[in-house]
């Protein structure tokens, strides 16, 4: 009896970190379906002069904005955990932005990003799509700041219109 309480306190030591990574990597891969699904990287990803993304540069930043009439230009930031994404970010500051489009400086995230629809997401999934947006290599990018005037744009950008009747 006494060695197979040591065997079992033995085998929950050694395989405790297994079951734990195994379960990290579980959430970061339905963190990685959800931002497929979600489309992230239609707007997040870097694409070359032909329009074609950039596929290694993973999700550090759209360089093609959104001009929203009377609001500005915004082109979408780097999700990468570098100094120039969301590295300096917590988690809970990730998943608000995603869910409540606020920034951890409370400004509020361009209309082009559809938190709206994302507002809904249970915390099992907010949780997955924050570790597997950790789970990305840090890739550190210029950072395309909003503009209020599309005649300062420094990139392309696509201009939302509104319906005319």
């Amino acid at each position: 009896m006494k060695n197979s309480v040591a065997f079992f306190a033995l085998a929950v030591l050694l395989l405790g970190p297994v079951t734990a990574k195994a379960d990290q990597a579980e959430l970061i891969a339905r963190g990685e379906y959800l931002a497929t699904v979600m489309d992230c990287a239609g707007c997040h990803m870097p694409r070359g002069s032909d329009g074609v993304p950039i596929f290694e540069a993973g999700l550090s930043g759209g360089n093609i904005g959104f001009e929203i009439p009377g609001m500005g230009v915004y082109w979408p930031p780097n999700l990468t955990p570098s100094k120039t994404g969301l590295g300096g970010w917590t988690d809970d500051q990730i998943a608000t932005a995603i869910t409540g489009g606020l920034r951890p400086d409370g400004r509020t995230l361009a209309p082009a990003m559809p938190w709206p629809a994302y507002a809904a997401m249970n915390e099992t999934d907010r949780t997955a799509l924050v570790a597997y947006l950790r789970s990305l290599p840090p890739i550190d990018t210029k950072r395309l700041d909003p503009i209020k005037s599309a005649s300062a744009a420094t990139a392309p950008y696509y201009r939302v219109m509104l319906p005319q009747k």
